[in-house]
């Protein structure tokens, strides 16, 4: 199959390569350490060579899969250290942008965080994994857009694809954990709304528990 034309909204086929893999490298449908060949990715997603070599070019450069010439294409697991690595990164600055809005957040933005809440709690109501993990680093990505900070929102955004690995993982081990994290974000809701530097703590808190959580 030739490689499609970019015509208006349609996507490229190296697009929906790039999409089709990393969503079952996300759910681990492809787990990590599996080995995998160009072929059987060709009769998978009935695509031809080329598409899919461009999407795991983009994948290995994310640190998604690894090519060799002699072993094909091997999936990627997240190191324990770059694991903890991320969380330690995100919680120096996940606080940082607490304290930068503290006593600054507008009613528009209070009412985008709790919509965020609201919808995340529907589908905490049915155990929606998938869906959870989007809704929740949306709310701590909103905090981020709040700062103003285009260099750390950049990062943070950067790093999204790894924290939905990690998240979905959190929640295949527990699929309840989902309402632990959906009420430490109402609480760090109630105290940025409220001006409260406790806020900068539960933070903190909520982000260093679950990166704990992960090796339970």
């Amino acid at each position: 199959m030739d490689e499609m034309k970019e015509t208006g909204a349609a996507p490229l086929l190296k697009d929906v390569a790039y999409t089709e893999i990393k969503e079952r490298i996300l759910e681990e449908i492809f787990e990590p350490g599996r080995f995998l060949s160009e072929r059987e990715l060709i009769e998978l997603l009935q695509m031809s060579k080329t598409p899919i070599k461009s999407a795991l070019t983009r994948l290995e450069a994310e640190g998604f899969v690894t090519v060799s010439s002699k072993q094909g294409i091997i999936i990627n697991d997240l190191a324990l250290d770059r694991i903890i690595d991320i969380y330690d990164l995100r919680t120096a600055l996940e606080t940082f942008n607490v304290e930068q809005i503290l006593g600054r957040l507008t009613g528009e933005q209070s009412l985008k965080l709790l919509a965020n809440l609201q919808e995340t709690e529907e589908i905490v109501q049915r155990l929606d994994v998938k869906a959870f993990a989007k809704a929740d680093h949306k709310f701590h990505l909103l905090i981020c857009s709040f700062t103003g900070n285009q260099e750390i929102y950049r990062v943070l955004l950067n790093y999204q694809d790894h924290l939905l690995r990690i998240t979905l993982r959190h929640l295949r081990k527990d699929p309840h954990r989902m309402e632990v994290f959906w009420k430490e974000h109402c609480v760090i809701y109630d105290h940025l709304k409220a001006g409260s530097k406790d806020c900068v703590g539960y933070m903190r808190d909520h982000l260093q528990d679950s990166k704990q959580k992960l090796f339970r």
